[in-house]
């Protein structure tokens, strides 16, 4: 089985603890300051509190609904999340929606029935460095035509 995912460990894990600890800390230092003459004691309880709900949007939007890992196994996708595993084969997936213009590119498996992961599973892609920005994967576009013939083939 080759791996088609990239590793986000530190996007998905590590940087939400250094996002929400840096803006909590903040918090602690202006609330236990003390307190002068002007309007920016309310500006510096404001900005971070935007800041914690924004991250916390963002991130449950855009990382924390990344599978851990996606194992190619042929004629099936075996998807991980945590400790929990799933193979979907390629019949079973109705749409691969491919956004490369991100970083990393992320990868969007509509599938025919929903498993336990839902009805729509996302995943990054491995890191890339190229001289050409936002480079497209050649392995997510075989994918992307293996699936096609898969869904072909089943009827």
């Amino acid at each position: 089985m080759k791996r088609i995912s990239g590793s986000i460990f530190f996007m998905k894990y590590m940087f939400p603890v250094f996002w929400f600890g840096f803006v909590g800390s903040f918090l602690v230092i202006v609330l236990f300051t003390e307190r002068s003459e002007g309007g920016w004691f309310l500006f510096a309880i404001i900005v971070p509190t935007i800041m914690g709900i924004l991250g916390y949007s963002m991130m449950k939007k855009m990382v924390w609904d990344l599978a851990d890992e996606v194992l190619d196994a042929g004629n099936a996708l075996v998807i991980r999340f945590g400790k929990e595993q799933e193979m979907i084969p390629l019949a079973e997936i109705v749409n691969v929606s491919y956004c490369y213009m991100m970083s990393p590119a992320r990868v969007t498996l509509t599938l025919r029935q929903p498993c336990r992961f839902g009805s729509e599973i996302s995943f990054a892609t491995p890191q890339r460095f190229s001289f050409v920005p936002f480079p497209k994967s050649s392995e997510i576009a075989e994918l992307i035509r293996r699936v096609d013939a898969a869904r072909q083939a089943s009827g």
